[in-house]
């Protein structure tokens, strides 16, 4: 079986990658099978139009590059898979609920009481992304982030894509959240943690978030 570093080394499609990180810690099929079904589920639950399957896809592709920097990789792909798996866009308390979640699903496929913590803490950064100690976190927070730093084309399409997932909201409410949102991360004194992903994404984040902001 691929070690947890080979995982990500070739083309890949998500259920692949999930099933063979759930059976590297010698857990069956069935057990694998049985936790695709549920995170599939999951991301694909209605009203789900950019935190769903893509969305993780994309994180993936993004971990590619920061593979030999990671400390442990099996917290950090748990973290990836659980950390939006709770989506409700009337609650103020989704990444607490993914956490949890995270952390129990950690525990069942083996990663042990501190590797489970550690995704818990991981995923629970996801709702502030500010600076962490742990290096780890930072990129996680980083990857979530990424799409900040996409073209302006592929910018657009996410904010569509959120508007989408907000549509229960009148434009006037959903504004005013959003403005909110926008001004948190140019309110930071970087939006990217790590050097990485600061050099490749900031200066199109910055650009991308006062475009927006300038037309709401």
């Amino acid at each position: 079986m691929e070690s947890l570093s080979d995982l990500l080394k070739h083309d890949f499609q998500l259920e692949t990658v999930f099933k063979n990180f759930v059976r590297h810690f010698d857990n069956d099929q069935t057990f694998a099978d049985r936790l695709w079904e549920e995170l599939k589920s999951a991301y694909s639950g209605k009203g789900r139009h950019y935190h769903n399957l893509s969305h993780l896809t994309h994180m993936l592709e993004e971990t590619r590059s920061v593979l030999p920097e990671l400390i442990s990789p099996a917290s950090f792909l748990n973290s990836i898979f659980y950390h939006d798996v709770v989506y409700n866009v009337r609650r103020q308390d989704n990444e607490e609920k993914s956490a949890n979640l995270g952390i129990q699903r950690a525990l069942d496929i083996g990663l042990g009481i501190k590797g489970a913590e550690l995704s818990r803490q991981q995923i629970l950064a996801t709702k502030s992304h500010n600076s962490s100690e742990d290096e780890d976190t930072n990129y996680l927070t980083d990857i979530d982030l990424s799409v900040l730093g996409a073209s302006p084309e592929v910018y657009q399409n996410y904010t569509v894509a959120i508007r989408k997932e907000y549509s229960i909201y009148p434009g006037f409410l959903y504004k005013k959240g959003r403005k909110k949102v926008l001004k948190h991360f140019l309110e930071m004194d970087r939006i990217f943690k790590t050097d990485l992903f600061r050099e490749k994404y900031e200066e199109q984040a910055l650009r991308n978030l006062k475009a927006e902001l300038d037309l709401l």
